[in-house]
């Protein structure tokens, strides 16, 4: 039964590295709509969405049915536990490259506005975090982990930055405000995936060491992050 039990458990971790990637790889082709106003590449990214939700409640019900079957103990319970919670951010994530496509369809099909924002510096960071966040669960490394913890400051910033940019360009061009409002909603949703990969490491920390340490951001120097 123990070996049936961690047989199921490799098999788990192979399905939420597998959403994983699908959510990786819709945030980048999102953020890559944005950058090269491609249309098609936005389309894409929201049709793959249901994929990805269906893989999602597939890990899921496995995870349940594990549970149900095995009854795991430490630090197996805390694995899937994790998983579960993991599963859920992943699918948020999504989410969230669909919304990011959706403005990239608006984007593409007006005039662009010259603001003084790196996106691309912004997205590239998120995805980052994103990675790191699912190879620490993957090679069960909490200093990994916490890096990922480490960084949410700097995107948090990014989004702050971006919204003072907004609110100064606005007046510098009142008659763009629907594209300067799709371009912040970019930066917001960026900054959401940021905190779901901090999720995913907080989940990660407390898999490994049975330790909670969400609402203790605190604890981790910014120096970490790079």
């Amino acid at each position: 039964m123990a070996k049936h039990l961690q047989r199921e458990i490799e098999n788990l971790k192979k399905e939420i590295l597998t959403i994983g990637a699908m959510a990786e790889q819709s945030v980048r082709e999102a953020t890559l709509a944005i950058k090269d106003r491609n249309e098609r590449l936005a389309g894409a990214v929201i049709e793959n969405d249901v994929n990805l939700d269906q893989k999602e409640v597939e890990v899921e019900e496995n995870c349940l049915k594990i549970l149900a079957l095995h009854q795991p103990v430490a630090i197996d319970l805390r694995f899937i536990i994790a998983v579960l919670k993991i599963n859920s951010d992943l699918e948020r994530v999504g989410d969230l490259a669909v919304n990011i496509a959706e403005r990239a369809m608006f984007l593409a099909t007006q005039p662009e506005v010259n603001i003084e924002f790196d996106f691309t510096a912004m997205a590239v960071k998120t995805q980052e975090m994103l990675k790191k966040s699912l190879d620490a669960l993957v090679n069960l490394n909490a200093g990994l982990a916490r890096e990922v913890c480490a960084c949410d400051d700097e995107i948090d910033a990014m989004n702050r930055r971006m919204f003072l940019i907004t609110r100064d360009a606005i007046n510098a061009y009142p008659d763009r405000v629907d594209t300067l409002i799709h371009l912040l909603s970019v930066s917001r949703h960026l900054e959401r995936i940021a905190d779901h990969a901090t999720n995913i490491a907080e989940d990660v920390i407390y898999m490994i060491e049975g330790e909670i340490v969400r609402h203790g951001i605190e604890q981790y120097q910014p120096k970490l992050c790079h």
